[in-house]
């Protein structure tokens, strides 16, 4: 009998020593494991934010530099006007005065902060604010670096504090007259109020810093005139000493580096504020750095406590199997027979249940590859803008194509979030379904973004056929938006597949797009508004023409409606036709006002065609 007790006396001492190291080691795994874990959710969680900043700064970034090729554009054109020229070789101040109010009403129309010019010595002898205290006429500008460059080089480019108003802004200059005898140097005051507006409407932190590294755009307004980098005393007593910032201080920007990035991406943790990510890119066409700074503690800290209670999860059947194994070896040595038949029974339910999670994670797996994948195809639709009427047009179009993308993507969301149910419910074939018209909805939005996609692209492919109908399909579906939104009725008389025209797709489509978006304003707001699209042949020629019901071209501007800053439109700058003849001309065509009048407005598109 003590035998026996001494047998089981022993039995239990072992299962107690066999136990207590279970759970040493069950602790010490779970600890690892859970650690590990955090540190891959915290990696996922900064790429996902490395991924939305990097979205954000290419969408920012080409936002700006849209605002700055719309400006860029009207030095250059008045560098060319005889008025200017007129007014710096004769001066009268007749001229004087006209030539103000020329350059009010231009400002006024194009937004810019000023327009001023400056003579030869660098004496500013008109300007848009001309009636306006802070106004530089009068003013020796001689010192200004962008009127220097102008004159040696032709223009120039010159982010500044202005000397009168205080305000800073970017100089774009252009001079007048030849490189052996300028007559003088016209200057475009650009402000960025209402870009730095929209930024802060969005959860970031944006700002631009020049090669100095000092900001000069920011969603922050306290940020101005700060510097991302470190600067010595010399530096910045030169910075001073050229009046570029005025009086500011150029403290440092309150952002300190926390965990540093092999690449892009670098942690930063902002005073009173948390952690954030940074990421960064040059701006083309300029010196200038876009930076974005992505709220990151929230995200982070949930990233890595989901994937610590994933890991926990996966980690219980595990600790559970051991002690099951355990358990039954102290049994087995009581009864075999029946600790044979438990254990064949145990192990059949853990490879159920082991079954049953890697199909889980594998299902977890496929939903997060397939997002990844319908995100890259989004972020790989941003492509730079290049060319600056392109560029405005775009910018006009982008809500409406927005609003077509934001539906299916919406429905994206319902669809993911029922699968999740349904997975969870075991109902697998409804999973499929909703995976099926997830996939149809990803295809839309391909098709929409394809389409934008190809709008924005330089267009430098070579003259040849070019389908009609791709072209009409092409404007209708950037515009598909905006006409649906207005109410008003599109009658396409669809031209045969076959039928082509001598030019290039996407200009063609750049000047279809231009006279839709015309017509779809002047029939903003009017009952019954209907606008009709037709095509026709006539010999070895093609045309294609716009017609809409609208008020009509009043006849003191039809009479001058493809000369430069000549328009109808409030806040028109006149250069849209302007542009659309110049293409049209290039491929060979003509493009021409038909008929205008109380019965509405008649657009042709004269071109070559293709057999």
């Amino acid at each position: 009998m003590n035998l026996v007790g001494n047998a089981f006396s022993g039995a239990n001492r072992r299962f107690a020593v066999q136990w207590a190291v279970l759970v040493i080691l069950g602790t010490a795994v779970a600890s690892l494991a859970i650690w590990q874990a955090g540190r891959l959710g915290l990696k996922t969680a900064h790429q996902a934010l490395r991924a939305q900043a990097a979205s954000s700064v290419a969408l920012n970034a080409a936002v700006l530099r849209s605002e700055l090729e719309k400006q860029r554009s009207l030095p250059f054109v008045l560098s060319q006007d005889p008025d200017l020229r007129n007014a710096l070789a004769k001066p009268t101040n007749a001229g004087i005065t006209a030539l103000n109010i020329k350059l009010e009403r231009l400002a006024a129309a194009t937004h810019a902060a000023v327009i001023f010019l400056l003579d030869d010595k660098g004496n500013a002898v008109a300007a848009s604010n001309w009636n306006r205290p802070a106004s530089p006429v009068g003013s020796d500008y001689r010192f200004r670096s962008y009127f220097q460059h102008a004159i040696k080089q032709g223009g120039a480019e010159y982010f500044a504090l202005g000397t009168l108003t205080r305000q800073p802004g970017l100089y774009i200059t252009r001079r007048i007259g030849p490189p052996e005898a300028p007559l003088g140097v016209i200057v475009v005051k650009v402000r960025f109020d209402q870009v730095e507006a929209d930024w802060r409407r969005s959860d970031s932190y944006v700002y631009v810093t020049d090669p100095q590294g000092i900001v000069i755009i920011s969603s922050v307004a306290d940020w101005h005139f700060m510097r991302n980098v470190p600067m010595n005393a010399r530096e910045a007593r030169a910075i001073r000493a050229s009046r570029q910032f005025g009086k500011a201080p150029l403290d440092p920007l309150p952002v300190r580096v926390a965990q540093r990035s092999n690449s892009q991406g670098d942690l930063v943790r902002m005073a009173g504020r948390g952690l954030f990510l940074a990421e960064d890119a040059g701006i083309a066409t300029t010196p200038w750095r876009l930076h974005v700074l992505v709220a990151a503690q929230s995200a982070m800290n949930s990233e890595a406590r989901s994937a610590r209670s994933t890991a926990m999860l996966a980690l219980m059947p595990l600790l559970a199997l051991g002690g099951i194994l355990l358990y039954r070896r102290q049994r087995a040595e009581r009864r075999a027979a029946e600790a044979i038949a438990t254990r064949a029974e145990l192990e059949h339910r853990v490879e159920i249940r082991t079954a049953e999670l890697r199909a889980i994670n594998s299902q977890l797996s496929a939903e997060m590859d397939e997002r990844q994948k319908a995100e890259g195809r989004l972020q790989t639709t941003r492509d730079e803008l290049v060319q600056a009427n392109r560029l405005a047009l775009l910018g006009q179009v982008t809500a409406g194509v927005a609003h077509e993308v934001n539906q299916p993507v919406a429905a994206i969301r319902s669809y993911a979030d029922n699968a999740a149910v349904l997975l969870t419910r075991g109902q697998t074939e409804a999973v499929r379904q909703n995976l099926a018209t997830i996939a149809g909805l990803t295809a839309r939005i391909g098709d929409i973004t394809q389409e934008l996609r190809n709008f924005s692209r330089k267009g430098g492919d070579q003259t040849g056929p070019t389908s009609l109908v791709e072209v009409i399909d092409g404007a209708l579906l950037l515009l598909a938006g905006k006409i649906r939104d207005q109410g008003i009725a599109v009658i396409v008389e669809r031209p045969p597949a076959s039928l082509c025209a001598s030019g290039k797709l996407i200009r063609l489509e750049q000047v279809l797009v231009n006279l839709l978006q015309n017509a779809l304003e002047a029939l903003e707001g009017r009952s019954g508004a209907e606008v009709r699209i037709g095509t026709s042949c006539c010999g070895d020629g093609v045309q294609l023409t716009v017609a809409d019901n609208g008020p009509g071209i009043p006849d003191s501007v039809a009479a001058d409606l493809f000369t430069p800053f000549t328009t109808s439109k409030p806040r028109g700058l006149g250069l849209g036709l302007v542009i659309c003849q110049d293409i049209v001309t290039e491929l060979g065509g003509r493009l021409e006002l038909t008929r205008t009048g109380a019965d509405g407005t008649l657009f042709t598109i004269h071109l070559r065609r293709a057999l």
